[in-house]
């Protein structure tokens, strides 16, 4: 069954469903614009690896040594008393290894990178080593004049820097020609808007593909089956606003998806 909002799924943000979404997106795009490419062009899959501190905390937090008093053993004189203590078992936080997927167009046979389309993971956004490893590698590729198409289809966290754009919307698409610099195109919209056809920067005289991004993300939609995974009778995660929780909820029970 498809998915029942016009533009962006808010269901699909959801924790237990971004990692594969943002995995079959990823390589779903890169399918949806082979076609368009000049044949000296080739699309690839490429990750960034880095540890990140686990956000899951088993045990005590904020201790790293715990013990108690047992058994005191009297004093032997009258300056100094011994005791006897016994370790309680705790779990620490591991550092966990993280990957995240984004595209590489090169020119062929150098094998030059000529744009990086990337799609914002929740890391991204928040404050830590993956918004650090991020915008490291954004920084430079900006500063390589290197085209870059950055695809934020995540309502939480903090968006990326980007000047003279104080209005938050729901999602944001940046196209960054190099050779235009330090001008670029903003795509902004909210959940109740079908998402945008984009031009896919080249080197300048080539001719640019298009991306379907609202094709492609249905496209994921109905092969993952995220319809047998999603409950429509419970809210998005994370919340929408208020009208546009009235809006998504007359949606849905129009749609026979919520009672």
């Amino acid at each position: 069954m498809p998915s029942p909002f016009p533009g962006m799924n808010p269901y699909l943000e959801q924790p237990e469903f971004w990692s594969e979404v943002h995995s079959r997106a990823i390589v779903a795009v890169a399918i949806a614009i082979e076609p368009e490419l000049n044949p000296n062009y080739r699309v690839a899959v490429e990750k960034r690896i880095y540890l990140s501190a686990s956000s899951e905390l088993v045990g005590i937090p904020d201790i790293s040594l715990v013990s108690k008093q047992s058994n005191p053993i009297p004093s032997v004189s009258g300056t100094t008393t011994l005791t006897r203590t016994e370790p309680i078992p705790v779990q620490l936080p591991l550092p966990e290894t993280v990957e995240e997927s984004y595209l590489e167009i090169r020119e062929m046979p150098s094998g030059r990178v000529i744009t990086v389309l990337e799609l914002l993971s929740p890391k991204n956004k928040t404050a830590g080593e993956g918004r650090n490893a991020y915008e490291n590698k954004r920084q430079q590729v900006l500063g390589s004049r290197t085209n870059l198409v950055e695809i934020d289809l995540l309502r939480s966290g903090k968006p990326m820097p980007i000047l003279g754009v104080t209005e938050r919307t729901d999602y944001r698409i940046l196209v960054s020609r190099g050779s235009q610099l330090p001008q670029a195109e903003l795509y902004a919209f909210s959940v109740r808007d079908v998402m945008p056809c984009l031009r896919i920067p080249l080197q300048p005289l080539d001719v640019e593909p298009e991306l379907d991004l609202q094709a492609v993300l249905m496209g994921v939609y109905n092969q993952a089956r995220f319809d047998l995974g999603i409950d429509y009778c419970q809210e998005a995660r994370p919340p929408l606003k208020a009208a546009d929780r009235e809006w998504a909820d007359n949606l849905l029970r129009q749609q026979g998806r919520r009672s």
